[in-house]
């Protein structure tokens, strides 16, 4: 008996514990703290902004390259020299010195139209970036409200655990009296409190796991938070739309096939970047220089400056390169191709998927309609054994199976109502919507 009043009274300190400061996180909090601390998202937005800067007209090869050079040089040295006439002359320590500086210039008039393929594959791997981006963030959505449905599951569950948990007290309180008065067996009693400390029990484990999944919760929201709030437990079905129109939506809108369709083009550009190897590269070359030198007696100057500009153009083509170029060619073909293939194979996995999901979401709305049912057939049954139970037509045991089918019935309602929900978010993510409706 001591045992199940402590378990008692913890469970009470528990609750009272909850229920101070409580505050409601609702789903807008959660989905705006989540795009902006989640690890995930922060990192897809990263990647979009490399994939931005290699669009940058500083990454196409189209600007020109500029550099500035110079150099000194000192030499000295022992020099000889001999003359027409038969004469000589020696010289130690003859020195030498010269500077040069030079501005360069060099742009690539024409390279086989490589810079611009280049340039376009570029800006499709940005979109290809993009749409990983934005299927990180529908999977991050998806993630958030699976453990926010979680916790709302398991908080509905806690108080229909608490509401059992206080029955059986009632019951406890009762069986106590009519046993001192001498109107029921130690049996009747003995069993209420094995039925109270059970309850208890469960409740404990329960609260356990609710504070488990808001931990859970804080790894998603990318933030540390103390497990004391609440969540909205309310769940709003959005209208679906027929069969076929979410299956256009799915073709036209899904992350994986559209980041299928960037991997084709992308491949495609491949091709046309490759085949620029067959066709000649043409580039401008010009300098402006100064140089200037100072020469020993033996040199014929003794000093020389010079300055000016210098301009060519250099053509140059690859007539054969050993095939090289072909098997780039023919591979990038293939690599196109395997592309294609893997698309028309995402369709039918991605249609298929939506057909299970689709049967899946029709058939819970009507288990959650059939569970909706069954509680008010389960509450009305318990309250009626309830009130026999006080006029003592019932045994404890059969009021016992009322309250457990009440229990069981709100269990399953709760249930069925969130799994439909999930199955719900699972149909928007298919078909790209989920970004696009309110939470």
């Amino acid at each position: 008996m001591k045992v199940i009043k402590n378990t008692i009274l913890i469970v009470a300190f528990l609750t009272a514990l909850q229920g101070i400061s409580q505050e409601i996180l609702t789903k807008k909090e959660a989905l705006a703290i989540t795009l902006e601390n989640n690890f995930g998202v922060k990192i897809a937005n990263n990647n979009l902004e490399v994939a931005k800067n290699n669009t940058s007209i500083y990454n196409t090869g189209f600007l020109p390259t500029a550099s500035i050079s110079s150099g000194a040089n000192y030499r000295n040295e022992s020099q000889t020299i001999n003359r027409q006439d038969g004469t000589s002359t020696t010289i130690n320590g003859a020195v030498t010195k010269s500077y040069n500086a030079s501005l360069n210039l060099n742009y690539t008039i024409f390279d086989g139209l490589g810079r611009k393929y280049n340039y376009q594959q570029l800006k499709e791997t940005y979109n290809l970036t993009e749409l990983q981006a934005k299927e990180t963030i529908e999977n991050t959505y998806l993630q958030l409200f699976t453990t926010y449905f979680q916790i709302a599951r398991l908080a509905e569950n806690t108080t229909n655990l608490s509401e059992a948990l206080a029955i059986s007290k009632q019951r406890l309180k009762r069986a106590t009296y009519q046993y001192e008065y001498g109107q029921s067996t130690k049996l009747e009693l003995l069993n209420a409190e094995v039925d109270i400390n059970n309850d208890s029990i469960t409740l404990i484990n329960a609260k356990q796991q609710l504070s488990n999944a808001k931990r859970g919760l804080n790894v998603i929201l990318g933030v540390e938070k103390e497990v004391n709030y609440d969540v909205e437990t309310e769940v709003a079905f959005n209208k679906m739309l027929n069969f076929d129109d979410l299956h256009q939506k799915t073709i036209a809108n899904n992350a994986t096939l559209k980041q299928n369709e960037k991997n084709i083009a992308i491949s495609e550009f491949n091709i046309k970047i490759n085949k620029t190897s067959y066709l000649p590269t043409l580039g401008l070359n010009t300098s402006y220089g100064w140089n200037k030198s100072e020469n020993p007696a033996t040199s014929f100057l003794a000093a020389s400056t010079s300055n000016g500009l210098n301009a060519g153009l250099s053509l140059s083509w690859n007539l054969f390169d050993g095939g090289s170029t072909k098997t780039r060619v023919a591979n990038a073909k293939i690599a196109l191709e395997n592309q294609e293939i893997l698309l028309e194979q995402q369709k039918i996995t991605i249609g298929n998927t939506l057909k299970n999901t689709w049967e899946n979401y029709q058939n819970q709305l009507f288990i959650l309609q059939a569970q909706e049912k069954n509680v008010l057939t389960t509450q009305n049954n318990f309250e009626r054994t309830q009130e026999r139970y006080k006029l003592g037509q019932v045994t404890s045991i059969e009021f016992r199976q009322a309250q457990i089918n009440l229990i069981n019935s709100k269990t399953a309602l709760n249930n069925a109502k969130f799994d439909a929900k999930l199955i719900e978010l699972q149909l928007l993510q298919l078909s790209g919507q989920i970004l696009n409706v309110p939470f």
